[in-house]
């Protein structure tokens, strides 16, 4: 499954440069100067983030797809699949492969929809439950070590900044979608 399952954004091809050669950015205006530092810290960062998941996924011949798939079902308990498609931004026939295998070894559990029986609505088992469990305490790690390095508003500060990486047309929902998340694993 890759990380990404679409063109350029905002409708661009590729290739498009501003009058000054420059690619454009978001708001229109040309990059002059790339902030390389920033860009390679988001790279490694990342690298290391999911590196330590990966450790554990590798022994159950699993990858990062399927750790996403466990981390959003465990998050929103009876999701149906197409939101699942919509949060991962991936095809169907992608998220086909990953989702057998995790319902085939007993991760995830598909049930039929109480008002449409053609619904597929996703659980994880407690299989399912300790595997993600296990892999967001590996992340949890590290992210609270790195806020203890930066000290008070670490939290709201790395929230703000990632928030404001998200193109702004998804912003909004994607902030529900946590909130829900969080709704629903309050009560569970």
């Amino acid at each position: 499954m890759a990380d990404i399952n679409s063109n350029a954004k905002n409708g661009a091809s590729g290739g498009g440069e501003t009058a000054s050669g420059a690619p454009p950015t978001g708001d229109g205006s040309a990059v002059k100067d790339p902030i390389w530092d920033i860009i390679e810290l988001l790279f490694f960062a990342y690298r290391d983030f999911v590196g330590d998941p990966d450790e554990v996924l590798s022994k159950l011949a699993f990858g990062r797809a399927h750790h996403r798939v466990v981390h959003f079902v465990k998050r929103n308990p009876g999701m149906k699949v197409a939101d699942l498609l919509d949060i991962l931004n991936i095809t169907k026939q992608s998220l086909g492969r990953v989702l057998k295998q995790l319902v085939d070894q007993g991760y995830i559990v598909q049930k039929e929809g109480a008002q449409d029986r053609r619904q597929r609505l996703l659980y994880v088992t407690p299989k399912g439950e300790a595997l993600s469990l296990q892999l967001a305490q590996l992340q949890t790690e590290r992210i609270k070590r790195a806020f203890g390095e930066l000290g008070p508003g670490a939290h709201e500060a790395a929230r703000r900044f990632l928030t404001a990486m998200i193109d702004g047309d998804n912003r909004e929902g994607v902030l529900r979608q946590i909130a829900r998340a969080d709704r629903a694993q309050s009560r569970s």
